[in-house]
């Protein structure tokens, strides 16, 4: 994810994702908001499940 993921956050599309080698069976943790949204993370870079085959991609400090 760091590749494509080189700001603080960014928005891509599953198939990207899964160009680059992308598993998402594996996640270390995961991170539910107050909303109920859960974020998954791969140690400091976590991706949230948007519509339409979106991803937001996040880094956590």
């Amino acid at each position: 994810m760091k590749s494509i993921n080189t700001e603080q956050k960014t928005k891509t599309t599953r198939d990207k994702l899964l160009a680059k080698g992308f598993n998402f069976t594996y996640f270390t943790s995961l991170y539910t908001t107050k909303t109920g949204r859960v974020y998954y993370f791969v140690y400091d870079q976590g991706y949230l499940p948007l519509e339409d085959d979106y991803y937001a991609i996040v880094k956590r400090d």
